[in-house]
């Protein structure tokens, strides 16, 4: 048998893989400026009378009744009667019922009031596929189409949470957190890199590569002595969200799939968490280990105040499958070891939010004539019912009822 020579079968790896990423990144340039023209920028879709009524916590009638007493923002109507609001309207509807609502007892425009803290929440897992982005990205849009002030945090280098808002970081080249978090005298305000997103109310901090740097940063500083700025490396979000504290009512921060000096940066920040869980053995043993490394890590940092103060934090289960016997049997299982811990609702597995994910998209996002009815309808009522029961842990940390 006749080997070649080594030298004939050896190639540039590094130029193969560097040409094979801008080709990649070309074509899903291509294909973003295909589906948002002419600038690539992502548009919203309008939202039916059923969906606004829900999201503002009224009935379709009395929406029905502001619109044909010309009350509120002017909706557009089809030819069979359908009523249809933009994202912009349902806001401005929340406002004008804020204003001129009978009760005295309900509020519609649910901004902080005085005395209440900014909510920082942080979206975590040690493993990938966890849907860790896909709970991030939905809970931020979820807060924001019910009248909160949102900012979303993507702290992942992978920038998929970019990614889902429109965003192409090698090519848009916006600035990301880390640009709030360097030890350098490059470092800007956080008020800097905010851009907003297709979603009234809700901004994003992108994400780069260039958010691993932080990750060898970090240890570097705190070995200086002459600077205590890396010793307290755990104060620098805290320290740039103050910055905009009046700006936002919850922030969500989407952190990387790794237990590093970014996610520590964003827990020490925070003032709830949410550890995202897939039902299979594998994944809760790797939750495990996770749960293991972080309070040792955390006990460690305590004494230098890196305390982690929560008002709350919950597992949620995500890409469930209740007719998958041993993936019932794994959540029954987390039930009785964490009832308290555990959020009541589930994250379902879908098509819907994989097909939605194929385009960048959300389900808040996707027109539902896309889907079978019965899928979009399971997988939307499932991702109502997670996000709802977190709006009501924020508003119950601020001491609502």
């Amino acid at each position: 048998m006749n080997l070649q020579p080594d030298h004939e079968i050896q190639f540039d790896f590094d130029e193969e893989i560097l040409e094979q990423g801008e080709l990649i990144s070309d074509k899903l340039n291509m294909l973003r400026l295909e589906q948002y023209p002419p600038n690539a920028l992502k548009s919203l879709r309008q939202f039916s009378s059923a969906e606004v009524a829900e999201f503002l916590g009224v009935t379709q009638n009395h929406i029905k009744k502001l619109h044909l007493e010309g009350k509120g923002p002017a909706p557009e109507v089809s030819g069979s009667g359908r009523r249809s609001y933009t994202a912009q309207q349902m806001l401005e509807l929340r406002q004008y019922l804020d204003k001129h609502g009978r009760s005295d007892f309900k509020r519609y425009v649910p901004y902080r009031r005085h005395g209440e803290a900014l909510q920082v929440i942080s979206v975590v897992n040690f493993k990938g596929g966890s849907g860790k982005t896909t709970t991030a990205a939905h809970l931020a849009q979820y807060l924001a189409l019910t009248g909160h002030r949102v900012l979303a945090i993507d702290l992942d280098p992978q920038a998929s949470l970019s990614a889902l808002h429109g965003i192409q970081p090698e090519l848009d080249k916006n600035p990301s957190l880390y640009e709030a978090l360097r030890y350098d005298e490059h470092r800007k305000s956080i008020r800097d890199i905010i851009r907003p997103t297709n979603f009234p109310g809700l901004d994003i901090v992108p994400a780069n590569l260039e958010l691993q740097e932080y990750e060898y940063e970090t240890p570097l500083a705190a070995s200086n002595k002459s600077s205590p700025e890396g010793r307290l490396f755990f104060t620098r979000i805290s320290s740039a969200l103050k910055e905009v504290d009046d700006r936002y009512d919850v922030v969500v921060i989407d952190c990387p799939p790794q237990l590093g000096y970014l996610t520590l940066t964003s827990l020490t920040a925070s003032t709830s968490v949410l550890i995202t869980v897939h039902p299979q053995m594998l994944d809760v043993m790797s939750m495990s280990q996770f749960l293991l490394m972080l309070g040792g890590i955390l006990q460690s940092i305590k004494g230098a105040g890196a305390a982690v103060r929560l008002k709350w934090f919950r597992y949620l289960v995500t890409r469930y499958e209740p007719t998958d016997g041993p993936q019932a049997q794994m959540v029954g299982f987390l039930q009785a070891l964490f009832n308290k811990r555990m959020l009541k609702s589930q994250m379902l597995k879908s098509t819907a939010v994989a097909d939605a994910g194929i385009t960048k998209q959300t389900l808040y996002e996707v027109e539902k004539s896309q889907f079978t009815r019965s899928t979009y309808e399971r997988a939307i009522e499932s991702l109502n019912l997670v996000n709802s029961e977190i709006v009501s842990l924020v508003h119950k940390a601020w001491g609502r009822k």
